[in-house]
């Protein structure tokens, strides 16, 4: 039973971080006991896989490599926008050498892939800009000409530059240029 007003120091216990002194041992043999038990249930937890998992890894592996391989033949025929002249030139620039034209080709696709890439986002900020502006800035077109100029997109420096800066390259020229 409890007095009002009367609190008993050791019948109390903290709300956090405290540990009641242990019975027998000290407390550095239990956390060592601990920390072996953890360790324990953790190297029986992690076992090496199953079979059934090395062979749905293996073959995972199989089919990756069979796809590669067909991909590889695929560039044997296909002949990239970028000629391989000009690949050959920028590879031997940077010190790559390299017979195979397979790889050289594969090299030459990922970059007319990234210039691909940079001038679609550069039209759709061109798209945007001019979608932005739309007939405010234009006035009533009549003529022949008039739907013509509707459909037509101008690209600019600006556009092409907010599009490298989504890739990481700055390509605006230092502001005394200007």
């Amino acid at each position: 039973m409890s007095t009002p007003g009367y609190s008993d120091p050791q019948a109390q216990t903290p709300q956090y971080g405290y540990y009641p002194p242990q019975a027998y041992g000290d407390a550095s043999q239990q956390t060592q006991g601990t920390s072996q038990t953890a360790a324990g249930s953790s190297s029986t937890g992690t076992t090496a896989p199953t079979t059934g998992q090395q062979s749905r890894q293996a073959a995972e592996e199989a089919r990756k490599d069979r796809t590669l391989a067909e991909f590889l033949v695929m560039l044997d025929e296909y002949e990239p926008l970028i000629p391989n002249e000009v690949t050959d030139y920028y590879l031997q620039r940077v010190g790559f050498e390299c017979e195979d034209t397979r790889l050289k080709r594969l090299l030459s696709l990922a970059a007319q892939k990234f210039v691909s890439d940079i001038a679609a986002d550069a039209y759709q900020h061109a798209r945007i800009r001019t979608n932005a502006t739309g007939s405010r800035a234009r006035g009533p077109t009549t003529g022949p000409g008039s739907s013509k100029d509707k459909t037509r997109t101008t690209l600019t420096m600006d556009d092409l530059s907010a599009a490298l800066a989504e890739y990481g390259i700055n390509s605006r020229k230092p502001e005394f240029y200007l």
